[in-house]
């Protein structure tokens, strides 16, 4: 059978990026530490791979990309795992480049302040891998806590209007990464206060305060971000968006920030 996609194409033109988008599979993440039942947690993932196409090539072979990956649903991965998919894409592909995107829902245990009860909190998240001349990973998270007005603190004469807020925060190392249970918990920490699935009464009761006592505008929050991120030990490159999902108006606040770390 003849294989078209090898027929030589004389526009002398090579492709950036080519391959699959909306490609679901199951994969197991890495956890770090371990946590207490194994080292990995089970997450279903929306999957972009791509390579470069060389300008003589007519098109790729997609159901490479699908033979390459099918072996590594079934071993845990972080960033070591993902470049060596890469590195098997550039070579099985005869491409100079290769990129993928693991999209997903990532759970962490949440203890209540007071009560101590536990429950589990989802995050989106993503791993997004590119290899070139160098191999470079990014970790994307998106955060949820309680943001509180300092300015309805400020004018009322008692209570301030609060709301659900959303960090989202992606991070690239030089390094190795934070994991993803150590980057949300920083994240969290910098709002009015932490969401908690579960919260008892005597814990409703105590993040209710506490946010009180903790007022932050979405700029305050984006800043303490920026502080926080600076701290973390072999980063090289981080991007911010705050938005806070304002419960007295028709509008949300909304603050970002990119930044290459030297």
């Amino acid at each position: 059978m003849q294989d078209v996609q090898n027929f030589k194409d004389d526009r002398g033109i090579e492709i950036q990026r080519v391959g699959v988008t909306n490609l679901t599979l199951p994969f197991l993440i890495k956890t770090f530490p371990p946590n207490d039942y194994q080292d990995y947690q089970s997450v279903t993932a929306q999957v972009r791979f791509t390579v470069s196409l060389p300008q003589e090539f007519k098109g790729t072979h997609m159901s490479r990309f699908i033979e390459i990956l099918q072996p590594w649903c079934k071993k845990p991965i972080a960033e070591s795992e993902l470049e060596s998919i890469l590195r098997e894409a550039c070579e099985k592909l005869q491409a100079q480049s290769a990129q993928i995107r693991l999209s997903f829902k990532y759970f962490v245990e949440k203890s209540a302040p007071v009560s101590q009860k536990k429950s589990l909190l989802d995050l989106d998240c993503y791993f997004e891998a590119t290899l070139d001349q160098k191999f470079k990973f990014e970790l994307g998270v998106e955060v949820p806590f309680t943001s509180l007005c300092p300015c309805s603190k400020e004018i009322s004469k008692f209570g301030a209007h609060n709301q659900r807020s959303i960090a989202r925060v992606s991070v690239r190392f030089k390094d190795e990464c934070i994991s993803i249970e150590d980057l949300s918990a920083l994240i969290e920490s910098q709002g009015s206060q932490p969401i908690y699935p579960l919260l008892k009464r005597e814990d409703e009761k105590f993040v209710t305060e506490a946010a009180y006592e903790n007022p932050k505008f979405v700029e305050d929050i984006l800043r303490d971000l920026i502080l926080a991120l600076r701290q973390l030990k072999g980063i090289e490159f981080f991007s911010i968006e705050c938005e806070n999902f304002e419960s007295i108006h028709h509008h949300n606040a909304f603050a970002s920030h990119k930044e290459e770390v030297n």
